[in-house]
């Protein structure tokens, strides 16, 4: 499943934490990548991942825990 990053609306947001969990949830996706997309993210600009479907509901828990705003692409 395809999944939109759009915003991180965190007050304080921590880059490395973001980072960690989008390399953990997405598939793919290397620690180097993640921290790219992280700071796209960070910038205001979109990114779109892949993850697993036996894992998509951590990862929604994981998003809402980091407040990063997302929306399923199909």
């Amino acid at each position: 499943m395809k999944i939109n990053l759009l915003s991180c609306s965190a007050v304080r947001p921590d880059k490395r934490a973001i980072s960690k969990m989008i390399e953990e949830i997405a598939v793919g996706i290397s620690s180097f990548d993640a921290q790219d997309i992280t700071e796209f993210l960070l910038e205001g600009s979109p990114a779109e991942i892949e993850v697993d479907d036996k894992s998509v509901s951590s990862a929604y828990r994981a998003l809402r825990k980091n407040d990063i705003d997302y929306e399923l692409v199909e």
